[in-house]
């Protein structure tokens, strides 16, 4: 019994990230969905909202692959 204890405080830790994502996906939401015309663009910015953050990354990596090559 003690050890399904551990088990659960180990587990359950502060999660600061998800408050970010949840705020980050609603704005990607409405950013996305204010582009889309069709039902088909609704749907594919329902699905882009959920992965904003790789988005996001390739952006950056691409700004710097820009500025590592103006050296």
């Amino acid at each position: 019994m003690e050890k399904q204890k551990e088990g659960r405080r180990a587990a359950s830790g502060p999660s600061g990230g998800n408050p970010v994502y949840g705020l980050g996906f609603i704005g990607a939401l409405v950013w996305n969905w204010q582009q889309a015309v069709t039902p088909r663009d609704r749907a594919l910015a329902v699905l882009k909202s959920m992965v904003w953050p790789a988005f996001l990354v390739y952006a950056a990596f691409r700004a710097l692959e820009g500025a590592a090559s103006r050296d």
